[in-house]
């Protein structure tokens, strides 16, 4: 069972809370002090803190000097603050200093079991993103955990320590040069250069010299000799992305190349012999090019020695929630951004949409999130994914809501435009800036985030 700690002076509310959350191995503290003997002793991944701890009720100092010191010695703990009905001002103090989420009493049973069950998920994902962070950084650099994603780690680690030609298959924007750069990584040749080059984004009559460089007095221009992409790679591992766009011409000495690991120079008559390990991707089906005549078939069963297929983001199960944390923390860093986690919406959208820009378009998306968010959470919003007419998530009903939503969103669209100006952002809005400030805190958006 999962390790629950329990923060609260009241007899009668732990039992009850104990009682409501019985599905959860419970661990009592009543101080400031216990909780944190708790928490350094049991490490719970959730934590309920009452707010109004004693000595000092009356401004629940003692409780958010608690919280602060549980998130100084467990900064990834999900600290749930609960809280009286008249103590708004010190639940979002709360949630700025990093607690996950507030509950206001009186306790109800239901409520605070779904609030803590999102909690230990949201615990449970990071933890695997972190753990995955660890593996991908002294290892492979691929995040995820999904079957599809462990039996292609398992393939990739078979075939790095051969100097097999590998050809890499996926989509656009599943990460195929991650993948192509994992096989160097692994490899005894992860000391060695890895060189990419992408062929369709290289104009045909500079590849060639792109790839097997040139002579002095090659051709107009060619003032001095240069060595290609291929001589660069030396030892290492050469990148041959989007190989399917490769021109029909330049196939045949690409061939030549990767059979007798030799090379010639544009212009130049010497051959030059090459020690180099190729990794080749497409996203084009090569097989339906070769029955076209437009790619050659001798060089694709050359290139092909050995095809990893690297699964779609939609078919990768929670992959997507791994990814999106690491971005997330990734991005936050970068840009400086309070920003911990994502809301429940957030959290539905990234599981149902579809993904058909993959990695990418992921990666893209939580960059943006992270940049317009002005809570500690980003939304289904930040996301992108809210659109009134052709909603990706199940939107309100209650009118309430929907205007609260409707609201967030222009605030956060208008304080933007103006690059934080608080006049210019009224202004924009048609309000006045103490009504501005007023649905700040009203629906707890944090501008200093």
């Amino acid at each position: 069972m999962e390790k629950l700690l329990i923060v609260d002076d009241d007899l009668g509310i732990q039992k009850q809370l104990k009682w409501s959350l019985a599905d959860y191995d419970v661990v009592l503290a009543d101080t400031r002090e216990s909780a944190v003997a708790a928490v350094r002793r049991f490490e719970p991944k959730v934590v309920t803190l009452d707010l109004g701890l004693p000595p000092d009720e009356a401004n629940a100092s003692e409780g958010l000097a608690a919280l602060a010191e549980i998130l100084a010695i467990a900064p990834y703990t999900k600290v749930i603050v609960i809280t009286g009905n008249d103590d708004r001002t010190n639940a979002l103090t709360a949630i700025e200093m990093g607690a996950y989420d507030f509950y206001q009493k009186p306790v109800d049973s239901d409520v605070i079991n779904v609030i803590v069950s999102r909690a230990f998920s949201l615990a449970n994902i990071e933890n695997d993103n972190r753990n995955m962070r660890s593996v991908a950084g002294s290892d492979t650099g691929i995040i995820g955990s999904s079957t599809s994603i462990e039996r292609m780690k398992m393939m990739l680690h078979r075939i790095a320590p051969t100097d097999i030609t590998a050809l890499l298959l996926g989509e656009s924007g599943t990460g195929k040069e991650v993948t192509a750069r994992a096989i160097h990584q692994v490899s005894n040749r992860k000391n060695k250069p890895f060189i990419a080059i992408n062929c369709a984004s290289i104009p045909e009559t500079l590849l060639e010299s792109e790839l097997f460089g040139f002579e002095k007095g090659a051709f107009t221009g060619a003032h001095k000799t240069t060595i290609g992409k291929i001589e660069c790679a030396q030892g290492g591992t050469l990148f041959l992305d989007e190989i399917g766009d490769m021109p029909f011409n330049l196939q045949a000495k690409l061939l030549r190349f990767l059979q007798e690991k030799i090379i010639e120079r544009l212009g130049g008559r010497q051959e030059i012999p090459v020690d180099v390990r190729v990794v080749c991707a497409t996203n084009q089906n090569l097989e339906e090019m070769v029955a076209a005549k437009e790619f050659r078939e001798d060089l694709f069963y050359r290139i092909s020695e050995i095809t990893l297929n690297i699964p779609p983001l939609r078919d990768r199960e929670e992959d997507v929630l791994i990814l999106a944390q690491f971005f997330l923390q990734q991005y936050a860093s970068e840009y400086k951004r309070n920003i911990k986690s994502f809301s429940e919406d957030g959290l539905n959208a990234l599981r149902t949409h579809r993904w058909p820009g993959n990695i990418r378009e992921l990666q893209n998306k939580v960059k943006s999130a992270v940049i317009m968010s002005m809570t500690t959470q980003v939304t289904a919003i930040d996301l992108g994914f809210f659109d009134l007419e052709n909603s990706e998530f199940q939107l309100s009903l209650n009118l309430r809501t929907v205007r609260e939503q409707a609201e967030t969103v222009a605030i956060q669209k208008a304080y933007a435009l103006t690059e934080g100006n608080m006049s210019k952002t009224a202004e924009l809005l048609g309000i006045t800036r103490p009504t501005l400030y007023s649905l700040i805190e009203k629906y707890g958006i944090n501008i200093n985030c």
